[in-house]
């Protein structure tokens, strides 16, 4: 009887992880299953077979998952954002920009802009660099 309650628990337990992604849910499913096989080869009881269960668990997280984890994250780019992507490129000044504030385009976009640096002035027409996004202002430096 053993066996079988740990074998369900580690299919429960890995059922769980499809829902989490994090693979802690899976290495205590395989933890469980060792459990389950230790118990039905062996005929382990409940006591040993919970530190079974503990110590392939504790293995399993310590040794298999960061291993996972690496491998599963060397293969996603990371996402950036459309405010991420537009720092460090071009503008363009539609309205004088200083430190008390302006309009630039940026990728056929209106955005309000003030000067990075608030002793610079910039007129319409002139090409800026986007340094950083505040709230929704432009903070732009001439180049």
């Amino acid at each position: 009887m053993v066996p079988v309650i740990w074998l369900i628990a580690g299919i429960v337990v890995i059922v769980g992880e499809v829902l989490s992604g994090e693979f802690v849910l899976l290495m205590l499913g395989g933890g469980a299953l060792v459990a389950a096989g230790g118990s039905a080869l062996f005929g382990l009881g409940w006591i040993l077979s919970t530190v079974l269960f503990a110590v392939a668990s504790t293995l399993l997280i310590a040794g298999v998952r960061p291993v996972l984890r690496r491998r599963l994250e060397r293969g996603i780019t990371p996402y950036l954002g459309h405010t991420e992507r537009i720092v460090g490129g071009p503008a363009t000044v539609v309205e004088r920009v200083d430190g008390q504030g302006g309009r630039v385009k940026i990728a056929g976009s209106l955005w309000s802009a003030k000067a990075y640096d608030n002793t610079q002035v910039m007129e319409p027409g002139d090409e800026v660099m986007v340094i950083e996004i505040s709230g929704a202002t432009a903070l732009v430096l001439a180049e």
